[in-house]
């Protein structure tokens, strides 16, 4: 087992390749043991290497709407009248203080993503 951090593209190159080849290593073996390591360490690179941003606060709250099973109608509690709901979701209004409480609240959607500009 000989690893190295991954400190640029040619090792992160490098690290891929020897993954590719003992990706299917048994657990608890010495190819297991480095499989593992090495996986941390690609993960680590990518991470810092090609974050990814937040979604904007309408895409969030569509995809959290989509896994509760909720449609906009639902959203009306949470923000207000049918017609503001649909300014929302259809980005012609922004979102209040208010509501992105709420929405944090009852949809469990992280303020940071809330206040994002959309």
């Amino acid at each position: 087992m000989n690893i190295s951090p991954i400190r640029n593209e040619n090792d992160y190159q490098k690290a891929l390749e020897r993954l590719d080849v003992i990706f299917d290593a048994k657990r608890g073996t010495k190819e297991g043991d480095e499989l593992e390591i090495l996986a941390i360490l690609i993960d680590n690179y990518e991470s810092a290497s090609f974050p990814i941003g937040l979604p904007d606060p309408i895409s969030a709250i569509n995809f959290r709407m989509e896994q509760m099973g909720l449609k906009q109608k639902d959203l009306v509690e949470m923000i207000g009248f049918k017609s503001r709901v649909s300014e929302i979701m259809n980005r012609k209004r922004k979102l209040t203080l208010d509501m992105i409480r709420k929405l944090n609240t009852q949809l469990r959607i992280p303020t940071d993503v809330l206040i994002q500009d959309y």
